[in-house]
C-alpha cells in the first residue's frame, strides 16, 4: 500500500474516531435521549366545537387520526402538531371540517423529528352523516360508538381499524398499511390495500364484501352479506364461517385459498399459484381444473355450481359438513 493511500486512511479513521467521541459525549449529556436532537417542534392546541354538525371531514398529511366520544356530550378537537404544519377546524354548514394548513418554508422540510402528530376527534356517542378522512402518513381508529351513513377513509401509508357501522357503505383504501373492520354492519363493505393485511370478523352486510390486495393476506371470519368478490396479486385468503347467499368470487395469482365452514349459491375460486382447499356447509356440483397440481373433492352431482382452476396448485375440498 502506497505511503500517502496509508496516511489519508489514518486521518479518516481518526476523524470518525473524534466524531464517535463527540457524538458519545453529546448523547451522556442529554442522558441518551434522542427526542432532544429534534429539530421540529410540537404545540398542542384545543378547539371547542360550538356549532352542530352531521358530517365529518378529515384531510390531513402527516397525523394520526382518532374519533372518541366526548365524557361531556360537547364536540371538541385536540391536534398534537408541527408548529408550521396546523390544522384549520371548522364548523359550517353542517359538517366538521379539519384540514392540514402547511406554512412551511422548503428549506423547513429538512430537520430531524421523533414526534407523530396526531388529531382527536371527541363527539357525542351516536348516528352521524358522511365521515370522510384522507391522510398521506398516520394511523385512523373509528370506534363502535359511533354509527355513519357512509364511511370514506384513504390512506397512502398506514393502518386503519374500524368498529363503527355504517348505513351504506364502508369504503377503506390504503397503499401501504393494515386494514381490521370487526364488529360492525352496512350495507357494503369496499375494502382495498397495495401492501398489507385485510382482516374482517363478525361483519354484517346487505350486499357485496370486496376485498383487493396487491400484496397481503386477507382474513374473513363470521361474515354474512350478499357476495364475496376478491381479487389480488400476492396474498393467501382466509375464510372462516362466511355465509353467503349469492357467490363467492375469489382470484389471486400467488397465493392459497382456504375455506372453513363456508357457504355460498356459487363458488369461482380462480389461481395461478396456489392452493385451494376448505370444507362446505352444503353440496355442490365440482368443476375443477389443475395444470400441475392434485385433486380431491367429493363426488356430488347436487347442489350449486362450485368451479375451481389452478396453474400449479392442489385442490381438496373436504368432507361437506352439514349445517346443525
Amino acid at each position: 500500500m502506497r505511503a500517502r493511500t496509508k496516511v489519508w486512511l489514518i486521518i479518516a479513521a481518526s476523524l470518525v474516531l473524534i466524531g464517535c467521541i463527540v457524538f458519545g459525549g453529546v448523547m451522556t449529556m442529554l442522558k441518551w435521549d434522542f427526542t432532544k436532537l429534534s429539530t421540529v417542534k410540537y404545540e398542542t392546541h384545543n378547539y371547542e366545537i360550538d356549532e352542530s354538525f352531521n358530517n365529518i371531514s378529515i384531510v390531513a398529511d402527516t397525523a394520526d387520526i382518532l374519533i372518541v366520544p366526548s365524557e361531556n356530550q360537547k364536540a371538541s378537537v385536540v391536534c398534537h402538531e408541527q408548529k408550521n404544519v396546523k390544522h384549520s377546524v371548522t364548523a359550517k354548514d353542517g359538517a366538521l371540517v379539519i384540514e392540514a394548513v402547511d406554512t412551511r418554508k422548503w428549506y423547513e422540510y429538512i430537520g430531524i423529528g421523533f414526534g407523530t402528530p396526531k388529531i382527536t376527534v371527541y363527539i357525542p356517542r351516536g348516528e352521524y352523516g358522511a365521515l370522510f378522512v384522507k391522510s398521506d402518513t398516520g394511523n385512523v381508529e373509528i370506534p363502535k360508538e359511533f354509527k355513519f351513513e357512509t364511511i370514506d377513509i384513504s390512506e397512502s401509508t398506514g393502518n386503519v381499524t374500524n368498529y363503527a357501522s355504517a348505513l351504506e357503505y364502508i369504503r377503506i383504501k390504503t397503499s401501504t398499511g393494515n386494514i381490521c373492520v370487526e364488529n360492525t354492519s352496512a350495507k357494503t363493505l369496499d375494502l382495498s390495500v397495495s401492501t398489507g393485511m385485510i382482516t374482517v370478523s363478525n361483519v354484517a352486510c346487505e350486499g357485496e364484501v370486496k376485498i383487493e390486495v396487491s400484496t397481503g393476506k386477507t382474513n374473513l371470519t363470521n361474515i354474512e352479506c350478499k357476495n364475496v368478490l376478491s381479487n389480488g396479486d400476492t396474498g393467501d385468503i382466509f375464510l372462516k364461517n362466511v355465509i353467503v347467499t349469492e357467490k363467492f368470487s375469489i382470484e389471486r395469482s400467488t397465493g392459497d385459498v382456504k375455506f372453513d365452514r363456508c357457504d355460498a349459491a356459487e363458488i369461482f375460486v380462480k389461481t395461478d399459484t396456489g392452493d385451494v382447499r376448505g370444507s362446505l356447509l352444503s353440496d355442490k356440483v365440482f368443476i375443477v381444473q389443475s395444470d400441475t397440481g392434485n385433486v380431491d373433492v367429493p363426488k356430488t352431482t347436487t347442489g350449486g355450481k362450485c368451479e375451481i382452476t389452478t396453474s400449479t396448485g392442489d385442490i381438496n375440498i373436504f368432507a361437506i359438513v352439514s349445517q346443525p
